[in-house]
């Protein structure tokens, strides 16, 4: 039976080098001047059979080559779905040894852990360790020809490795140290910029596909793929995929899901990536696993994620199938925020891990955030506004959103999913203690003015003076009382700028409207008024007192104390 060559993603936390490992395994093929037009990001590389013999002359070759899939910079994982599990077979997590676990890593940890895809770590920049000299082309002997400070520091930072992986519910060894490679993640010291550890890299990918893969790797009868990404150059559109079962020839017309309905098209031309390079190469069939690009007669709203079959009088089985499988992988609540992403693997792999932090998710989409997510949040207004929250991942919005009332809602962008979930959580949780504080102030409002003699607007009937607001917040209706306890007046009016508002905030001046107050008689000789509580709303507020503000504690303890010198036991 024929077998396709494994799928191995490569991921890692931003700046440890994925690229350069990547570079390193490409070897010297990839030239500066491939880099430009539409094959600028380098989705995967095709790694056949012979270079992996020239590469690791003492290993058995048995499988066709690799398909690395490169996963993007700014993305913490790759999530590439296919029907019943990950696209990818085994993953190579890249992290520096110097730096150890990062969140972007914890976020690829979790993810191979839930997809149960098997991986290996390629503990890269050995070189950047204090003193370290590449001294030998075998990895173990170069370990052992350190000097004694470059080799110590080495191990330590193994050892520290180890120990965090243990929390993340993984044992590990370097790959020199282990006998069973069921119960081990394997480690495998190495250096994209050197090339130290590359082949003993290539080596370990090889000989764990052969001994653990094969069952995985039987060639299926239909071709069946993911699409990776929508190119353009010129005038043209590109469809960037990965064939990852069976043969799809040029010509045959496919069937690629979408959230409504299934989108077909007939293939014009048919290319697959070409060996070691980012170029393609026009063929007449491809066999998987392989990275192809296509043209179709239809490439519109086609969507980055989504897998496509090739349709054989079965569009309807088809259409059954992928709704079942996009169905699945973006199932929503009742409610819950909106969430965006730039392709189906990042949208479900984000879910996931909201759905960990308990967030609960109302609606999801592939694309820029655009004016019908912004009316889809403006429902959760009312009902809950910590929920009235649309987050993008790796998308940004469209500008004429801005035509929209947005008060209220609160958009959040992201290229790093780590990132977005904290600044979720923290906007939750502010705007959480705002809604409990607005019901909490309902009752009364904590306030202390600072009374602006030089701005008396009129003595009595009513009093209309200029305050300051020292702490807290004013508002129409609120009862105030003066430095010695006894209650003055409920505040009728305020002014700001000559323009009536309902109330004003700490360091603002204002002007109030007391009625029944004689400003002259009464106040003329008062610096200070605060809001004149009940012993009940006091203790309220107090109960409450880490949804205030410093000022307005003190404010509160002035108010306490004033209280307390006609009443000892106030608010007690």
């Amino acid at each position: 039976m024929a077998i396709r060559q494994p799928i191995v993603t490569v991921a890692g936390h931003v700046d440890h080098g994925k690229t350069t490992i990547l570079d390193s395994i490409r070897g010297s093929v990839v030239q500066a001047g491939e880099a430009g037009g539409i094959t600028q990001r380098i989705s995967f590389t095709a790694f056949p059979k012979d270079e992996i013999r020239e590469r690791c002359p003492k290993v058995l070759v048995e499988i066709p080559g690799f398909l690395f899939i490169d996963t993007p910079g700014h993305a913490a994982f790759s999530n590439l779905r296919k029907r019943g599990g990950a696209l990818a077979d085994m993953a190579v997590l890249v992290i520096d040894i110097n730096e150890g676990i990062k969140p972007q890593t914890a976020e690829v940890i979790e993810i191979l852990k839930l997809n149960k895809t098997p991986f290996v770590i390629a503990l890269n920049k050995v070189d950047n360790i204090s003193g370290w000299s590449k001294q030998n082309e075998d990895m173990r002997k170069n370990i052992e020809a350190q000097s004694t400070n470059a080799k110590q520091d080495f191990e330590e930072k193994m050892l520290i490795l180890v120990g965090a992986l243990h929390s993340h519910g993984f044992e590990a060894a370097p790959y020199y140290d282990i006998t069973d490679f069921t119960s081990k993640v394997a480690l495998i010291p190495c250096s994209g910029k050197t090339g130290e550890g590359i082949s003993e890299l290539i080596s370990m990918l090889c000989g764990l596909s052969q001994k653990f893969l094969k069952g995985r790797l039987s060639l299926g009868k239909e071709a069946k793929g993911v699409v990776i990404e929508i190119k353009k150059q010129k005038a043209l559109r590109y469809v960037e995929a990965i064939l990852y079962d069976g043969v799809l020839a040029a010509k045959e017309e496919i069937v690629i899901a979408s959230f409504d309905e299934p989108i077909t098209g007939k293939i014009r031309i048919l290319e697959e990536i070409l060996p070691l390079s980012t170029k393609f190469k026009p063929v007449h069939k491809a066999h998987a696993a392989i990275g192809i690009r296509m043209q179709l007669t239809e490439a519109v709203d086609i969507l980055p994620g989504m897998p496509f079959q090739v349709l054989k009088d079965n569009k309807e089985e088809i259409r059954a199938e992928f709704k079942k499988e996009v169905g699945e992988k973006t199932k929503t609540d009742d409610e819950g925020i909106i969430v965006k992403a730039d392709s189906l693997g990042s949208l479900e792999a984000l879910m996931i891990l909201l759905r960990e932090e308990g967030v609960k998710i109302v609606k999801a989409g592939i694309g820029n955030i655009d004016k019908k997510d912004v009316i889809s949040a403006t429902t959760n207004l009312k009902s809950d506004p910590t929920q009235a929250v649309i987050l993008g991942f790796n998308v940004v919005h469209e500008e004429d959103i801005h035509e929209l009332p947005l008060e209220g809602i609160k958009i959040l962008e992201n290229d790093v999913v780590y990132r977005l979930i904290e600044d979720l959580k923290e906007y939750q949780d502010r705007k959480r203690k705002e809604i409990e504080k607005e019901k909490l102030l309902g009752l009364s409002a904590v306030c202390k003015l600072h009374i602006l003699p030089d701005h008396v607007f009129r003595n009595s009937n009513p009093a209309i003076f200029g305050v300051r607001i020292e702490a807290g917040k004013l508002r129409a209706g609120t009862k105030i009382m003066n430095e010695n306890g006894e209650e003055v007046a409920k505040v009728k009016n305020i002014q700001a700028e000559k323009k009536k508002v309902e109330e004003a905030g700490k360091g603002e001046e204002v002007a109030i409207s007391l009625p029944g107050v004689n400003f002259e008689r009464q106040l003329a000789d008062k610096e200070f008024l605060y809001s004149a509580l009940s012993a009940g709303q006091f203790k309220e507020f107090k109960k409450n007192k880490e949804l205030l503000t410093v000022d307005e504690i003190s404010a509160l303890q002035r108010i306490a104390q004033i209280k307390r010198a006609k009443e000892v036991s106030w608010g007690v």
